[in-house]
């Protein structure tokens, strides 16, 4: 393993106010990681192969068809295929030729349900994925497969959550799964969000349930300590401080709407860099975008109406946003923030809720109404293979926040999805003042890292937090080319960077 040491000092002596230079603990190397799988497409494509789906996903015999979101995990294309009504499974894919996907290891569970994010966790040397599950019409919560190896994936326990009720597909029932340290938050429509102890994810515990009246909670985003919970199907979105001694504080409540203030209901949310992203929904599709920059007051940056469009998923993917229009799939110039337009789409038969960018493709997906066998295809979006780097654009805390909570976590946002495995302590480095390392865990979904200290932060302290080039990679594999740095405080005041 290969060393850094790097010294915050201008010189080995000792600074105007008499006090030792700090010498900041060694750190692994920011690109000592690896991954069982191959990576993402190493696949370049003719002019004509664009837009042309050139393979189909899928899963095991029990299929019904109804597929939905994707990711990369541990070099592995990570594909779950399940109807809202229960029974399916997952399969993990080699995709380094995404025209010849080759499936490595699959799961069927009968209790498992669509899920509408992919929340994996480690403990110990296990490491478990998280889903929506169903059992009957009154009975359902979350389910958990051991993903430790890819090519044996195994589901391992499942937990009811109270008030589940189907077919009330929206209002009562688990949407989707966020993993941070030993708590799992399941945003479940009217039922508000569930809080699972998961430090040990073969006896799940309920320990909380956070219910806003008359919110739809649809995803519940962790950075940090900050929460954001987007409803599905209407235009609230509620940002929260999850780190208050005193339990969660709502810090904005607001409904999403256009420059003209008309309300705007959304399907299904995401965060990119600094950035919420919104998938329009009823009045036409297209992105809806705001500011995360201050959490207490999102702020509305842009937005397009498709006008044949009806919103499902969103993804950023760098200067792009990806977006599943129902009648097709498209991506959207995100250059400018204030100037969104189409780029270009695909056509697929279904309906279309799902394009999710991995690296030159796009894998899209229809939850209902697909061609048998053609569910999920793969299309060629980019000629290349992906080689620009991720941005991480967003930290919380911020940069010189103070009165950080003890108990409190660290979080970043990068601009487009990330592979989990490149997220370690080379590449995510926390020092304390005195220069000791922060031992900890990170959890990744999409575009966001978290880091969970193994022991509370310590009362009065300036923490350094470091993101260096090289480490943090996305789902191609391709690292970050830039340093990202910030400080925060637990006291009332922040030593700078020297």
């Amino acid at each position: 393993m290969l060393l850094h040491l790097l010294l915050l000092a201008c010189s080995p002596d000792a600074d105007d106010s008499g006090a030792a230079p700090i010498t900041l603990a060694a750190m692994p190397d920011p690109a000592d990681w690896s991954t069982r799988g191959p990576g993402g497409p190493q696949r370049s494509f003719s002019t004509g192969e664009l837009g042309v789906a050139c393979a189909w996903l899928n899963g095991g015999e029990q299929s019904a068809q109804h597929h939905n979101l994707v990711a990369m995990h541990d070099g592995y294309l990570l594909f779950p295929w399940s109807p809202e009504d229960g029974t399916g499974g997952i399969s993990f894919f080699d995709v380094s030729d995404p025209c010849a996907p080759v499936k490595v290891g699959e799961a069927f569970a009968e209790h498992m349900r669509e899920t509408h994010t992919l929340a994996t966790g480690r403990v110990g040397e296990r490491e478990y994925l998280a889903v929506d599950s169903f059992v009957s019409e009154s009975q359902g919560g979350i389910g958990f497969f051991d993903i430790t190896d890819p090519t044996d994936p195994q589901w391992v326990s499942e937990l009811d959550l109270p008030g589940f009720s189907y077919p009330d597909a929206y209002f009562r029932v688990s949407l989707s799964t966020t993993w941070v340290g030993d708590r799992l938050y399941v945003a479940a429509g009217l039922l508000g969000v569930f809080v699972i102890d998961v430090s040990d994810p073969l006896q799940p515990v309920l320990l909380d349930n956070v219910v806003e009246v008359g919110h739809v909670a649809g995803v519940f985003h962790v950075i940090g300590n900050l929460g954001l919970s987007s409803s599905a199907g209407i235009a609230r979105f509620i940002t929260y401080d999850i780190g208050h001694e005193d339990g969660w504080q709502v810090l904005s409540d607001q409904n999403v709407g256009t420059p003209e203030d008309e309300l705007e209901n959304f399907y299904f949310s995401s965060v990119g860099g600094e950035y919420m992203l919104f998938a329009r929904k009823d009045n036409g599709g297209g992105p809806i975008v705001y500011s995360l920059e201050d959490p207490a007051e999102p702020t509305l940056v842009g937005t397009v109406v498709a006008l044949d469009g009806d919103g499902g998923y969103v993804y950023r993917h760098g200067d792009l946003l990806f977006q599943g229009e129902s009648e097709f799939a498209a991506w959207y110039s995100f250059e400018d923030p204030a100037d969104i337009h189409e780029l270009g789409r695909v056509e697929h038969h279904g309906d279309v809720d799902t394009v999710t960018p991995i690296g030159n493709v796009a894998v899209v997906s229809t939850d209902e109404l697909a061609v048998d066998g053609q569910s999920t295809g793969i299309y060629p979006w980019a000629e290349a293979p992906d080689t620009d780097p991720p941005t991480v654009r967003l930290s919380n805390p911020a940069d010189g926040a103070t009165w950080v909570p003890l108990a409190g976590n660290v979080g970043v946002v990068a601009d487009e999805l990330l592979e989990p495995r490149s997220a370690h302590a080379g590449s995510f480095r926390v020092w304390a003042e005195d220069g000791s390392a922060v031992p900890g865990r990170f959890y990744v979904m999409e575009t966001v890292v978290n880091f969970v200290p193994d022991a509370p932060l310590a009362a009065d302290t300036t923490y350094w937090v470091e993101l260096p080039a090289g480490g943090l990679a996305d789902s191609s594999g391709t690292p970050t080319d830039s340093d990202f740095r910030f400080a925060f405080s637990t006291g009332e005041e922040v030593t700078p960077w020297p």
